[in-house]
């Protein structure tokens, strides 16, 4: 099993949920829909995350990367 490639992709990850630890998504919904009178709202949907995942995410794939080295040597 190659480690090698799974161990950067976990850094890169881990990188990125450090710098974004949050992101929003809008949906639309219908509030008021009375024949050809529609009343819509839009509602954000935050998402976020504990920079702690970030940071293990990163050491995961510091470690896999560390131990595909050594079982080549």
């Amino acid at each position: 099993m190659k480690t090698k490639p799974i161990g950067i992709i976990l850094i890169v990850l881990g990188i990125l949920m450090l710098l974004y630890n949050s992101f929003n998504f809008t949906t639309t919904e219908k509030v008021v829909d009375i024949g050809p009178i529609q009343v819509n709202k839009e509602v954000n949907h935050p998402i976020a995350w504990s920079p702690i995942i970030g940071i293990l995410l990163a050491v995961g794939g510091v470690v896999l990367l560390v131990v595909g080295n050594k079982k080549k040597a």
